[in-house]
């Protein structure tokens, strides 16, 4: 059976950043690098990695950076390449003609909004969201390992992991039903659920595969947590009308949303480069003499 195929990605990047004042009082929080490479940069290679061709920003006001990220930058480029240096390093921040689109969320009024917002442009068609601070890396990308799923299953999949008990509060819980492999049945998702009243530990992380008719249930979703339109509250109402998977990511998450997370993964990606990595291990080693 074939499906109708993945071709847009959706990535919610209106977000303030006030967890990381005063570093994003003027520069977007998905600007900040890990190592060498903003977060949206790794969001993108992992979207275009999946087949994905267009990529659907909504922004805010002050993401101005981000745009200019993904464009032409005429004098930069045209000084590296009379200098004979290569520009290999800004290598995918150009994206395609007409592949970058931006729409802007004119109120922080949460993540289901900011999707809605992208309705007119994802049309009838299936798309991703990746939520750029969740730092996914695994081989092959976490969206391409949802992509692959979709292609045997359809329906909408949502990135699943386990948590603690006490952590899920902080994220939208499964209800799982059968397992095969990495994929678990959806039978109903909770928005951050009080500790002990939680379906079970599987949490759903900041990667999705939906239909468009999701659309339709944000156009009249209700405020949920946080007084906040939320995705899941808009997901859960579909559960049982359509297919619904989790897929179990193979793969490390970083929560680059959070300070400590933020420079853990900085520390991961900067251990694994075969050009940094023998320097910033011996300088962590001598930190912990």
């Amino acid at each position: 059976m074939t499906f109708k195929p993945l071709r847009k990605a959706v990535f919610p990047v209106g977000g303030m950043g006030t967890r990381f004042l005063p570093a994003t009082k003027a520069m977007p929080k998905e600007m900040l690098p890990v190592v060498d490479r903003p977060l949206i940069q790794y969001a993108v290679d992992e979207a275009l990695e999946a087949g994905i061709e267009q990529m659907i920003f909504v922004t805010a006001r002050g993401k101005g950076a981000l745009e200019d990220h993904f464009d032409i930058a005429y004098e930069l480029e045209a000084t590296m390449a009379d200098r004979g240096k290569s520009l290999d390093a800004l290598r995918n921040t150009r994206l395609k003609p007409g592949s970058p689109v931006y729409v802007r969320q004119q109120e922080p009024m949460g993540l289901g909004h900011a999707v809605w917002c992208a309705r007119d442009i994802v049309g009838d068609e299936p798309f991703a969201v990746l939520l750029p601070d969740d730092f996914m890396v695994g081989k092959p990308g976490c969206l391409k390992q949802m992509v692959d799923a979709y292609n045997k299953v359809g329906g909408n999949l949502i990135c699943a992991m386990e948590v603690t008990p006490e952590a899920t509060e902080k994220y939208g819980i499964i209800t799982p039903g059968g397992q095969d492999g990495a994929l678990t049945e959806v039978r109903g998702l909770v928005e951050k659920p009080k500790a002990g009243t939680a379906p079970s530990n599987l949490a759903v992380i900041g990667r999705y595969v939906l239909q468009p008719e999701v659309m339709r249930v944000l156009e009249t979703q209700e405020t949920g947590a946080g007084g906040e339109i939320q995705l899941t509250d808009a997901m859960a109402k579909m559960v049982g009308n359509q297919p619904f998977h989790g897929v179990t990511f193979d793969g490390v998450r970083h929560d680059c949303g959070d300070k400590a997370g933020f420079i853990e993964a900085n520390i991961a990606m900067a251990f694994a480069r075969d050009d940094i990595g023998a320097k910033v291990k011996a300088f962590a080693a001598s930190l912990l003499d």
